[in-house]
């Protein structure tokens, strides 16, 4: 199994000495944050040796974390130093990457690893055990703690083409769902693993039924992880003024065929209004179903561009569970359609109702 193989080898470091340091307002820069989830042995271990080993010339920090359903990690031999140790382990790798073992708060960890902002190019999150990733979203997206020292960049799901039909299989007659939809519908990357296993037919089926429950992701085909680092890191995917990614995605599903559906109920789909919509308005429809789940619909994930009354920015929308958030991107240009585009990535979805609704919230 993949992820039994052995660590990467690895030296300890000598405390950096630039830890502590005042960073001037041209320096603070936000580190982006890759958040790795996927079944165990799927190759999320495979994956991240793959990087740790790499010469891309980048200095990747790399969190390995032993979560428990909540966001509460595991206690384990810290707080034994003068201010309380928040990293057990901290080594350097040949090729200059940093990686560490994190038993403690995830907030404090990465505060303390954005001290030494000036030495990483980026931040990996390895979860274990973590089913679904929506929580560590949240917290890294919007905290307000972190402030803006480090940004969610993307979720990447490493899946095994091999097991993943059974893994989604899996209690699809009852009413929980198997980890393998909540990963895949989060995921705004998806590494389709160990293609080598199947034939090109199936990993065409597969790709396909990946896309039924979350057509917004980018699905990369891999043998072992070996997958190009651009597709994994500065991704932006939670950027609101990254976006011409998005628009070309809300483009592209459109026209989403909703007739065939998975027998989960996991899906995605596409509404659109032509007209102008009022923002309070929107806000108090996105609330009523993420926060009160008025319309008993269960929505993992959010995306939108806005039309906004008497606005000419574009508005972007992005919503991880009950988390969400409107901001102006840039000006319309003359020649675009100011057409709201909105997918939505869920459970038990209503296309009426969701259409209905978007509707009402015209001026």
């Amino acid at each position: 199994m993949e992820d039994d193989e052995e660590p990467p080898m690895a030296i300890q470091i000598q405390p950096d000495v630039s830890v502590g340091k005042n960073l001037s307002s041209s320096d603070a820069v936000s580190v982006g944050v890759s958040v790795i989830t996927g079944y165990l042995g799927a190759g999320k271990s495979t994956l991240v040796n793959y990087i740790l080993n790499g010469k891309h010339g980048k200095r990747i920090a790399v969190i390995l974390n032993e979560f428990g359903e909540e966001i509460g990690v595991e206690r384990a031999m810290i707080n034994d130093g003068d201010e309380g140790a928040i990293v057990e382990e901290w080594v350097e790798l040949a090729n200059g990457c940093v990686c560490c073992t994190v038993k403690h708060s995830l907030v404090q960890a990465l505060e303390q690893l954005v001290q030494r902002k000036d030495r990483l190019d980026h931040i990996l999150l390895e979860t274990t055990g973590l089913a679904n990733p929506a929580p560590l979203a949240s917290i890294l997206w919007l905290d307000e703690q972190l402030e803006s020292e480090v940004k969610l960049d993307c979720i990447v799901t490493v899946v095994d083409a091999k097991n993943l039909r059974f893994q989604l299989n899996e209690r699809r007659d009852t009413s929980s769902f198997p980890e393998a939809f909540n990963q895949i519908a989060f995921a705004d990357t998806i590494i389709m693993n160990k293609v080598d296993l199947i034939s090109q037919e199936e990993s065409d089926e597969l790709e396909k039924e990946i896309h039924s429950i979350n057509s917004l992701a980018n699905v990369i085909r891999s043998v072992r992880c070996q997958v190009d680092l651009s597709n994994i890191l500065n991704c932006q995917a939670y950027d609101s003024t990254h976006v011409s990614r998005l628009e070309s995605l809300l483009e592209a599903n459109k026209s989403l065929t909703t007739t065939d559906l998975h027998d989960s109920g996991v899906r995605t789909l596409c509404i659109s209004e032509p007209l102008p919509i009022n923002l309070d308005k929107v806000r108090l429809w996105l609330e009523e179903i993420l926060w009160d789940k008025k319309l008993e619909m269960d929505i993992y994930r959010c995306k939108a561009v806005l039309s906004i009354q008497n606005s000419e920015q574009i508005h972007i929308l992005q919503a991880v569970r009950e988390i969400y958030e409107i901001v102006p991107a840039r000006k319309w240009s003359e020649e675009e359609s100011r057409t709201n585009k909105i997918v939505f990535i869920g459970h038990k979805l209503d296309e009426e109702v969701l259409r209905s609704g978007l509707r009402d919230c015209r001026p």
